[in-house]
């Protein structure tokens, strides 16, 4: 029989490196942050970010968080940069150069134009005496004490560092600039992050006759068929003056089903749920989300400010706006 070998070990040793590497970067932050925010915010330009390699792929990932949460970004290839790419960066922009060793070779190459240029350059590296620190307008040190590769070779904790201090950077600027979740869908409104912020109750209800209306006086034989023919599991209960008195689920018939005999005679007014949970029409969809999760329910009345129902929505609606 082959030996049972200890993954699980191994992957929670990563774990516990890469978290230790997380907050050796965080206790060593200092001042030098607070300097790249506020150059990041008084800057006239974008944010342009380069690095090779592994650092590469952490400052694409850092510049889409950034140019979707209201600070313009993209990166650059270092080594395109040197052969043309470097127009692409303008007077007023910021570059943030990711480097672990701080000695990268594409980058060093094209520091010398960048400093030709009106812009800030921020270096991040481990090494407060590399080259690329050295030449840095502010240096963000990154530093972390050990690799989760065993070999010592394969960037891991160290990217994992940096991939958090963009992410420290991107939440810092995004509350600078009191970003919204409106802003943010704005930058999305072809995803589920958009529909998510951006929809409202009014967008999804059911509305006029197709809302399940019946009143206190309503038999319970008319108030099945009427709960059938607008097919939302529930009936919107209204006193006399055509206020929201109460609410009648399918769940609630069932339960009646089992409980009575005989249910011949039956109203409204005695079977319904008083006070039943409403919201208003100007609401985020994903706010009915929450109330029905919190719940445990699967609709929702909309009422206006005199308490009159205008509308309904349930779990489906929620589903199939991909709100859910």
């Amino acid at each position: 029989m082959t030996a049972q070998l200890p993954y699980l070990d191994w992957a929670r040793e990563v774990f516990d490196i890469e978290m230790r590497a997380v907050a050796e970067v965080a206790a060593g932050l200092d001042d030098t942050f607070n300097q790249a925010v506020r150059t990041i915010l008084q800057s006239s330009g974008r944010v342009v970010i380069t690095g090779m390699g592994k650092s590469g792929h952490i400052g694409r990932k850092i510049a889409a968080s950034l140019a979707s949460t209201g600070t313009p970004s993209f990166f650059i290839h270092p080594g395109e940069a040197a052969h043309g790419d470097l127009g692409m960066i303008v007077d007023g922009d910021v570059v943030l150069a990711l480097s672990n060793s701080g000695e990268n070779d594409e980058i060093l190459a094209i520091i010398p134009a960048i400093k030709r240029k009106n812009v800030s350059l921020i270096c991040v590296t481990a090494k407060a005496d590399s080259t690329m620190a050295r030449h840095a307008d502010i240096h963000l040190r990154a530093r972390v004490s050990q690799e989760a590769c065993p070999h010592g070779l394969a960037p891991t904790s160290s990217t994992t560092a940096v991939l958090v201090l963009g992410d420290a950077l991107m939440v810092a600027l995004l509350r600078a600039r009191a970003f919204t979740p409106d802003d943010f869908a704005l930058s999305h409104p072809a995803g589920s992050l958009g529909k998510r912020l951006l929809l409202t109750v009014r967008d999804l209800m059911h509305q006029g006759g197709d809302l399940p209306l019946v009143s206190e006086a309503t038999g319970l034989q008319d108030a099945i068929v009427t709960m059938s023919e607008k097919a939302l599991g529930m009936l919107v209960v209204t006193d006399a003056d055509g206020r929201l008195s109460g609410v009648f689920t399918d769940g609630d018939l069932r339960r009646l089903f089992q409980k009575h005999d005989r249910i011949g005679g039956l109203v409204m007014a005695d079977i319904m749920h008083r006070n039943p949970h409403t919201l208003a029409a100007d609401k985020l969809a994903v706010e009915a989300l929450k109330i029905m999760q919190e719940t445990k329910i699967n609709g929702l009345i909309v009422a206006d400010d005199a308490g009159r129902p205008i509308g309904a929505l349930n779990m489906q609606d929620l589903l199939q706006a991909r709100i859910v």
